[in-house]
C-alpha cells in the first residue's frame, strides 16, 4: 500500500499536549472529586478495594501524556479510555478522547481513530480543538489512499473529509495543509482514471477509454494527468475514425498545454492520419477551454 506521510499531525498534537499536560491546566481541575465523580471499581476485602481503586482523573491523564510522550501508544490508549470510562463527566474526558484518537491514530489503528474522533467531534463540536479533530480524521483516510491500480474508496474518504476541513475552518493551519493533501489526493484519482482509461485502450475498446480520459479532463482539471489525458482521447477518437472530434480536441490541447510533448504527440498522429493541414487551418482560439 502507498501511504501518504504527514509530517503535520506530530507537532500539532505535541502543542497540544503542552497546553493540556500540566495538572491544573484546566478551570476546576485537579481531582476526581471536583472533575466529574470517578466510578471507583469496589472489591470484597479491605486489600481487594483498595487495590481496585482508580487514580484521579487527573492522574491517569498525565499518565496517558507520558505514554504518548515516549511514544508508548497502545499504554496511552488506555490510560485515556480509563479517563472515558470512569471520570465520563470531567473535563479531563473531553480531551482523553481526542487524545485516544490521537494514539489510535499514530498505531495506524485508523478504525478505532476514527471512532474515537467522531465520537469526540459528536459531543464536542464547538469545542477549541474541533479543528485538529476534523483535520486528524482526514489524516486516517489520507494515509490509507492506496495505490492507483487498487481500489480508491480511502481517497474518495480522504477528499470529503479534507473537505471538510477546509470548508469548516478555512483560516486555520490545518486547512492550509488539507488544501495541499486535496491536490494530491484527487491527482490520485485522476491517475486511477488514467490506469483505466489506458487498460481499455489496450484493449481496444476505445468508446470506454474516453469515457475514463473524459472524466479526468472533466473533474480534474487542475491535476498533471490532464495533457495526458487529452491526447488519450485525440488516439482514441482517431482510432474511432472520429476525426472531427479527434481535431477539436487537438486544439483544445494545443491551447492549453501548447509546449507539451503530449500536444507533440497528437500534432504527429494527426499528422500520421492527413489532418494537420486542417489543423494549421484552424489554429486554437481563445474560446477553447478544456473540454
Amino acid at each position: 500500500m502507498t501511504k501518504f506521510s504527514s509530517g503535520f499531525a506530530r507537532p500539532s498534537m505535541l502543542a497540544l499536549l503542552l497546553c493540556l499536560g500540566g495538572c491544573a491546566t484546566f478551570s476546576g481541575g485537579g481531582s476526581a472529586s471536583d472533575t466529574g465523580g470517578g466510578r471507583h471499581h469496589r472489591g470484597h476485602g479491605a486489600n481487594d478495594a483498595a487495590a481496585s481503586v482508580l487514580p484521579p482523573a487527573d492522574t491517569l491523564y498525565q499518565q496517558g501524556v507520558a505514554h504518548i510522550q515516549k511514544e508508548q501508544y497502545a499504554q496511552a490508549v488506555t490510560s485515556f479510555n480509563q479517563v472515558e470510562e470512569n471520570y465520563p463527566y470531567s473535563v479531563w474526558a473531553t480531551h482523553a478522547q481526542l487524545l485516544a484518537g490521537y494514539a489510535q491514530y499514530k498505531q495506524q489503528n485508523y478504525d478505532d481513530a476514527l471512532s474515537s474522533l467522531n465520537r469526540f467531534i459528536a459531543l464536542h463540536p464547538e469545542n477549541e480543538d474541533a479543528a485538529y479533530a476534523y483535520y486528524l480524521k482526514a489524516l486516517c483516510y489520507y494515509e490509507q489512499i492506496d495505490d492507483v491500480q487498487r481500489d480508491q474508496t480511502a481517497t474518495y474518504e480522504a477528499i470529503q473529509a479534507l473537505n471538510a476541513v477546509v470548508t469548516r475552518f478555512p483560516a486555520s493551519a490545518y486547512a492550509r495543509d488539507a488544501r495541499i493533501k486535496l491536490r494530491l489526493a484527487e491527482n490520485r484519482l485522476a491517475g486511477h482514471d488514467m490506469a483505466i482509461g489506458r487498460f481499455y485502450e489496450q484493449q481496444h475498446l476505445y468508446a470506454a477509454a474516453i469515457g475514463s480520459y473524459q472524466d479526468v479532463v472533466t473533474n480534474y482539471q487542475t491535476t498533471t494527468d490532464v495533457p495526458e489525458a487529452l491526447e488519450r482521447l485525440v488516439e482514441c477518437d482517431l482510432n474511432l475514425g472520429l476525426t472531427d472530434a479527434a481535431q477539436r480536441t487537438a486544439a483544445v490541447l494545443g491551447y492549453n498545454f501548447p509546449g507539451s510533448s503530449w500536444y507533440q504527440t497528437a500534432y504527429a498522429k494527426l499528422k500520421a492520419h492527413g489532418l494537420v493541414q486542417n489543423t494549421a487551418a484552424n489554429p486554437p482560439h481563445k474560446s477553447h477551454g478544456l473540454l
